[in-house]
């Protein structure tokens, strides 16, 4: 049987036979296009599928580095550290005579060197245990400065170091102080003066810790050292600096530091439930820059187009119309976010458990506040800008100073080439007059010893915070003992409620009764806390994507 095949004759069959057969072959592409459209749309929900699921899960179950709250660990003998009413009213007023003491830093070569005699002085006599006890080596560095030895019975523990600072900075009572800045007077549960926070309140909280353990008949299994600087608020060149030689010409290696830094802030971090502890792991660099123009000294009759205060002027407008650039998530700044996502309410939960997917719009919401910008990216301020002599004469020279705060993924040469690039302009002359990087990350994962001692001791005494590492934006001594240690900590447990960040070098700076007691107390904790050996066994809480 034979099939017979329709061939066209003419040219109009030839034409529709042709359009049916395009026809057949739109319809053919149109619905491989409607398949291949589906698969792209399905897959594409499931990878949103998928994505929701990963960003949900991580926002209801990360809980990062608490392992060791479960753990066992290793028993230590605990002296009770209950104190008396009129151990009370003597730890508050050996606080309140330190901040009677005018201790002000006004530069590096102008100190109130009678006061840090006076300094001197009080300790000594209101510490006794601590300048008499065989275990206790005392010496003054740098004229002012005090190192203590304290001797551990296991030589094979390394030990580990507790810094402050005597010095204060300058306060006037005509700024609109409540209270006289230097003269410790309590209202309303709290002690005012200069130096309540930054940082006599660590100077004696250490030592008299110290000495309630002493006369308990403390002895500590691990060694450890208290250094007490007397210019920290003058860059520490004379203080920090030599202490750190004499102990490093001795062949000393510490466990950790702890120094001044961060603090506990209640309230002040938006849309956190509860209390957050912030243990600085690092901190900003630092550079101060001086940018100068010179033109021709002339008669303000006369004008050029452009003097020397309007080339300067041009010059830092375009540089604080163009900020240094984001790099939020390239610090532990990230980690510090990410340690308190499970407190914080929806739907800043669902982003800060997932800063891997919302890093750039967090950043740029972060970046409209000072205080959180500061965590974004490297700072620019304007702080000093000097030019003319006299109304009528036009300046040959202007000058003004930059302060910077060095984000840790910029190199103090990265800025310089940004500042130099960003101004562009040869008529700008760019100086550097001090500097340095940011200090090294110090390590705070599960099997950071001196991490987690801080943390256990802060958990033990305040189990309604939450712990977390973070970043200094400010400068401390720590950093001229960097070849003695890897693990350096920058925290303190004075509680800060909103209004209480400002009053550090401003007015009005004050003390709760109640936070000093605590303060000691914390000291007494983690000096004991500290003689255990290891670690115990991490069992990780903590979720990876």
């Amino acid at each position: 049987m034979q099939h017979s095949t329709f061939v066209p004759e003419s040219p109009i069959e030839c034409a529709a036979l042709h359009a049916f057969v395009y026809r057949k072959m739109l319809v053919h592409n149109k619905w491989r296009i409607i398949r291949l459209l589906t698969l792209v749309g399905l897959s594409l929900l499931l990878v949103l599928l998928i994505l929701f699921i990963v960003v949900m899960s991580r926002t209801f179950t990360l809980k990062e580095n608490l392992g060791l709250q479960f753990a066992q660990w290793e028993n230590t003998t605990i002296i009770s550290a209950d104190i008396s009413k009129q151990q009370r009213e003597v730890l508050l007023a050996n606080f309140k005579a330190a901040i009677r003491i005018p201790s002000v830093s006004f530069s590096q070569t102008h100190q109130n060197t009678s006061a840090l005699r006076e300094f001197d002085q009080l300790l000594r006599r209101v510490f006794p245990n601590v300048f008499s006890s065989s275990l206790v080596k005392h010496e003054v560095v740098g004229n002012y400065s005090h190192l203590f030895t304290v001797l551990g019975t296991d030589p094979e523990l390394v030990p580990y170091m507790l810094l402050a600072h005597i010095d204060v900075v300058p306060a006037n009572e005509v700024d609109g102080w409540e209270a006289p800045p230097f003269s410790a007077k309590e209202l309303n549960g709290f002690i005012y003066g200069r130096g309540t926070i930054d940082n006599k309140q660590c100077v004696m909280g250490i030592l008299q810790a110290v000495e309630y353990l002493l006369e308990r008949g403390y002895v500590p299994r691990r060694g450890f050292y208290i250094g007490l600087g007397h210019d920290e608020e003058v860059y520490g060149y004379n203080g920090a600096v030599n202490i750190a030689k004499v102990l490093k010409s001795g062949g000393v290696k510490l466990q950790y530091i702890l120094d001044e830094g961060l603090a506990v802030m209640d309230g002040i971090i938006t849309g956190l439930n509860g209390p957050a502890a912030l243990i600085g792991v690092s901190e900003k660099g630092q550079a101060t820059v001086k940018l100068s123009a010179s033109t021709r000294l002339g008669h303000s009759s006369m004008p050029p187009k452009e003097n020397s205060i309007g080339i300067l002027a041009a010059a830092i407008t375009r540089l604080e119309e163009s900020p240094m650039p984001r790099l939020f998530g390239y610090g532990p700044e990230q980690s510090t976010f990410e340690h308190l996502a499970h407190k914080f309410q929806f739907p800043l939960r669902f982003m800060m458990s997932n800063l891997w997917l919302f890093n750039p719009l967090l950043s740029r919401v972060m970046e409209r506040r000072p205080d959180m910008n500061a965590f974004v990216r490297t700072t620019t301020a304007v702080t000093m800008f000097n030019s003319g002599v006299k109304v009528n004469v036009l300046p040959s020279h202007a000058e003004a100073f930059v302060n910077l705060r060095i984000h840790p993924a910029q190199t103090l040469q990265e800025v310089l080439d940004l500042i130099k690039s960003t101004i562009s302009d040869n008529r700008v002359k760019l100086e550097l007059v001090d500097g340095f990087d940011s200090l090294p990350i110090s390590s705070y994962d599960e099997q950071s010893f001196g991490y987690q001692i801080i943390k256990k001791t802060l958990l033990d005494m305040f189990p309604q915070v939450t712990v977390a590492p973070s970043i200094c934006i400010g400068n401390t001594d720590s950093r001229h003992y960097m070849d003695l240690t890897q693990d350096i900590y920058r925290f303190n447990p004075t509680w800060l409620r909103p209004g209480e960040p400002e009053r550090i070098h401003g007015i009005n700076e004050r003390m709760s009764v109640q936070n000093y007691e605590e303060i000691v107390l914390f000291y007494f904790q983690l000096i004991q806390e500290s003689d255990i050996r290891i670690l115990p066994p991490s069992h990780t809480g903590q979720h990876e994507l």
